[in-house]
């Protein structure tokens, strides 16, 4: 089930918009142009990570400072240690749609020894027809 979220010109790029799901969930517009869906709780403490600080596929949770990749959900900096899910993000005709995952954060996370997946490259495009 995918759920529409905003349009994509309603997000300016380096801003975050909460998803008032249950749980809630964040989508963020990055500097370059990709938009990618999490958890917008931080799993360290209770804090929307929607109102944190975004740089590059990383999030900084507002209270203490955890950071977040978002194309994996992984803990690039502590002191939270577990991840926060992730969520399929899709743009079609203009309209930002998040589709969201079944699977634990755990699931989700990537291994400290193995590396990143390739820098923000999540957001699949889907161009409406004339």
């Amino acid at each position: 089930m995918k759920i529409p979220v905003c349009r994509l010109a309603d997000l300016p790029r380096g801003e975050a918009f909460r998803l008032e799901s249950d749980p809630p969930i964040a989508v963020f517009h990055t500097d370059h142009g990709e938009v990618y869906a999490i958890d917008d709780t931080c799993t360290h403490q209770d804090a929307a990570l929607s109102d944190g600080w975004l740089e590059g596929c990383e999030v900084e949770c507002p209270l203490h400072a955890s950071k977040f990749d978002l194309r994996t959900g992984g803990v690039d900096s502590p002191p939270a240690k577990r991840p926060v899910r992730t969520h399929r993000v899709l743009v079609e005709d203009g309209t930002v749609y998040v589709v969201p995952s079944d699977a634990a954060a755990e699931s989700a996370a990537v291994r400290p020894d193995l590396p990143h997946p390739s820098p923000c490259a999540e957001v699949r495009r889907v161009e409406g027809r004339a």
